[in-house]
């Protein structure tokens, strides 16, 4: 590297954090708003599906299950497309699906449709995460990098307040209810489509891929943007490398992929474990006002500070041991149903949990993508994310047998799974906190 030329890394630091990064974290964060919408809805949506196609709750609840197998697609195959044809296109591409199919879901002719559009939406909800994550990283400095991650993960909390909101509203509209719901959860995507266009490519993937001089040209725009008058130079050559989707576990990466994966994994069932099938026990023991809008308010209420928390951790503490910090803390949490059924213990129990799972979660989403090389790191979010969803599709299987017959031991086994999480964590073979992009 002569004296004249920069990496990435200094460039984005020249050309700053501000306006230009404040634009993306609001684009970013409306889609993902849209996306905790689209996913907590099936649980709202599925009472007046059953009523409108004369159908069994069971049957209503498939629309969640091909949504989640069309996530899992689309994680997966969204993020490999990431590192391979480059951020944009598939940014654009990924809100394209989810905002179109989540549109046009309310308007489904009969079930069968409405099973296909479902399934697409979710293709398109699950391509949105590794992208935006990867491209919220990819123009942040790496001081400042996790505590905007974290916060990104915050909007999450947003969508839930907004969908309870609306779920009280939509049912004024009796059997049709479900149709405003899918309608109104399609519409941040909408716009997100039209404001997307706006986002340039990442300088990290174009540099990465040989294009230099258009790398330079973003972080120009970027600097310009930001208020910022300076010249950004030409950026050091990097050789374009495409890496097979088997690098992930290659021996460099083999340790943090496997630990990371898993622990993706684990807390997805327990996420499910605690938010879906606990609350049904839970109901038919005297709580069913934990089912219903008012109560999620709450506890979306409780996840913001969570999430503040978590983003203060990342930054002051590191990813891991805010991660490690977290799990514990939702560990006990869950352990806590088991001291009785009064209602402060259990409304109590269930506000730990909200403030401590979502806080695992901010934290995760900023650690995962930090951890892999810029040619990897989409088909590492992709890849996590599709083994969450995996997860979330096996939770019913694992958790709500065990929940519905052996309360205590349902606990202890989603502690487990949160207690393995945290030593998968402390597995991981690199701390990210101030670690530059490779």
């Amino acid at each position: 590297m002569t004296a004249t030329n920069m990496t990435v890394e200094q460039g984005i630091r020249t050309a700053g954090v501000g306006k230009f990064q404040y634009r993306l974290f609001v684009i970013f964060g409306l889609v993902w708003m849209a996306d905790a919408m689209q996913v907590l809805s099936i649980g709202f949506s599925a009472p007046s599906i059953a009523k409108t196609f004369g159908i069994a709750m069971p049957q209503a609840l498939e629309t969640g299950t091909v949504f989640f197998v069309g996530m899992l697609i689309g994680a997966f195959a969204f993020g490999r497309l990431a590192d391979r044809i480059g951020r944009r296109p598939v940014l654009l591409a990924a809100v394209v699906l989810d905002a179109c199919f989540g549109v046009a879901s309310a308007f489904a002719p009969d079930f069968t449709w409405l099973l296909v559009l479902r399934f697409f939406t979710g293709i398109g909800v699950g391509g949105t995460l590794p992208v935006d994550y990867t491209m919220m990283a990819e123009f942040l400095p790496s001081d400042r990098r996790g505590c905007w991650l974290v916060l990104l993960e915050s909007f999450w909390a947003v969508g839930t307040i907004l969908l309870a909101v609306l779920a009280l509203v939509a049912v004024r509209w009796g059997d049709d209810a479900w149709r405003v719901i899918f309608f109104v959860t399609g519409l941040p995507a909408l716009v997100g489509v039209v404001l997307r266009l706006s986002v340039p490519e990442s300088p990290m993937y174009l540099n990465r891929s040989g294009m230099g001089e258009q790398a330079r040209a973003v972080l120009q725009r970027v600097a310009k943007v930001n208020g910022r008058q300076v010249t950004i130079p030409p950026l050091h050559a990097e050789t374009p490398v495409k890496h097979s989707m088997a690098a992930l576990f290659s021996s460099q990466l083999r340790r943090r992929s496997v630990s990371l994966f898993l622990a993706w994994m684990l807390i997805s069932i327990a996420y499910y474990g605690v938010f879906v099938y606990l609350p049904v026990r839970l109901s038919a023991e005297g709580f069913g006002f934990m089912r219903g809008q008012e109560f999620l308010i709450l506890l979306a209420l409780v996840q913001l500070p969570g999430f503040a928390l978590s983003a203060y951790g990342v930054e002051r503490w590191g990813r891991k041991p805010t991660l490690v910090g977290f799990l514990v803390l939702s560990a006990i949490g869950c352990m806590f149903y088991s001291f009785g059924s009064a209602t402060a213990v259990v409304v109590g129990s269930t506000l730990l949990m909200s403030f401590a799972l979502l806080g695992t979660w901010g934290a995760l989403y900023a650690f995962t993508p930090e951890v892999y090389p810029t040619d990897l790191r989409a088909s590492g979010m992709g890849l996590a994310g599709a083994v969450a969803r995996f997860g979330g599709l096996f939770a019913p299987a694992i958790v709500a047998p065990v929940m519905a017959t052996h309360f205590t031991l349902a606990l202890a086994m989603l502690a487990g799974f949160l207690a393995i999480g945290a030593i998968a964590i402390l597995c991981v073979d690199v701390e990210s906190r101030n670690l530059v992009l490779e």
